[in-house]
C-alpha cells in the first residue's frame, strides 16, 4: 500500500491515549464559552451530513490504496466521534470514555473464543455467525428480529447485502450460486411480464426483486456489489468524458451531436 507512515507520537497504546486526550481537550475548548462559534452552534443532527461525508471519503481513500489519505480521513472521522461525545458529555449523558468502554465490553463479550475461559479455533464464518447469535441473545427479547441492527437509512444496495448476510447466519440462504442464478432468471421473466401487462407498480416491485436477487448473487460469488457498481460507474464516466473529447476534436458539439454520432464516438473510445 505504498510507503510506511511514521507516527509522530510514537507507537503503543499510551501514545495513542495521549493523542486522543489532546483531541478531546481541543474539542472541549472549541465548544466552551468563548470558543469557536461554529462548533458551539452544532447539534447531533446538524453534524450527520459531515459524518456520512467523512465515511465515504475514508472509503475512497481505502479503495484508492492511499495510506496518507487514509490517515487524514480516519482523523476526520475520529473528530466526528469526539464531537458527538463532547456534546453528550456537556449534557451529562455520556463521554468518550463511556463510548470506548462500551465497544470494548462488546468486543470481549462477542469474542468468547478469544476472551472466554474455553478458547476455541473458529473459521471467519463461524465467528460471524457466533457474533450474530450472541448479539440476539444480549437483548433477552426473543421477539426481537435479527434485522433490528440494519439501519433503514442505509443506501439500498448496502442494506440489501447486510439483510441477506444477517439472515444467512441463521441458515436462511441459498446453498449454491447456481440456485441464485435460477432465481435471477425467474425474476427477469416476472419483470418482463409486469412490463407487458403495463402495470407500473408491479414492474417497480419486480425490478426491486431483480436488484435484490443480483445483490444475493454477488454475495454468493464473494463480490461486493457496491464496489462492482462503483467500478462500472467510473468506467462509464471515463468513457463518456473521452467521448465528449472525441466529439470536440471532431468539431461536434455534444448538445447537437445526436445519438448516431455519440454512439460512433462511444465505440471509438471504447475500443
Amino acid at each position: 500500500m505504498g510507503k510506511k507512515i511514521r507516527s509522530k507520537a510514537g507507537g503503543g497504546a499510551a501514545a495513542a491515549a495521549r493523542a486522543v486526550e489532546r483531541l478531546v481537550k481541543i474539542m472541549a475548548k472549541l465548544r466552551a464559552p468563548g470558543g469557536c462559534p461554529w462548533d458551539r452552534k452544532q447539534t447531533h443532527k446538524s453534524l450527520l451530513p459531515y459524518l456520512v461525508e467523512e465515511t465515504y471519503e475514508l472509503k475512497d481513500a481505502v479503495l484508492a490504496r492511499r495510506p496518507e489519505q487514509m490517515k487524514e480521513e480516519l482523523g476526520d472521522l475520529l473528530l466526528q466521534i469526539v464531537f458527538h461525545a463532547q456534546m453528550a458529555s456537556e449534557r451529562e449523558r455520556f463521554n468518550l470514555g463511556d463510548v470506548a468502554d462500551g465497544i470494548a465490553d462488546k468486543l470481549e463479550r462477542r469474542h468468547p473464543h478469544v476472551f472466554g475461559p474455553a478458547k476455541r479455533r473458529l473459521t471467519p464464518d463461524e465467528v460471524l455467525g457466533n457474533w450474530e447469535k450472541i448479539k440476539l441473545g444480549e437483548s433477552g427479547d426473543r421477539s426481537k428480529s435479527v434485522l433490528e441492527g440494519v439501519p433503514r437509512s442505509m443506501p439500498a444496495l448496502l442494506r440489501a447485502y447486510r439483510v441477506q448476510e444477517k439472515v444467512a447466519q441463521f441458515g436462511f440462504d441459498w446453498q449454491r450460486a447456481e440456485e441464485v442464478e435460477a432465481k435471477l432468471h425467474e425474476e427477469v421473466r416476472e419483470f418482463h411480464e409486469a412490463l407487458a401487462a403495463g402495470d407500473q407498480r408491479a414492474a417497480e416491485d419486480e425490478l426491486g426483486d431483480l436488484l435484490f436477487t443480483l445483490v444475493n448473487l454477488a454475495r454468493h460469488l464473494k463480490v461486493d456489489p457496491e464496489t462492482a457498481l462503483n467500478r462500472t460507474n467510473e468506467k462509464f464516466a471515463t468513457r463518456f468524458r473521452a467521448m465528449e473529447q472525441s466529439l470536440r476534436n471532431s468539431g461536434i458539439d455534444l448538445h447537437e451531436a445526436g445519438l448516431d454520432a455519440m454512439e460512433e464516438h462511444w465505440q471509438k473510445v471504447k475500443s
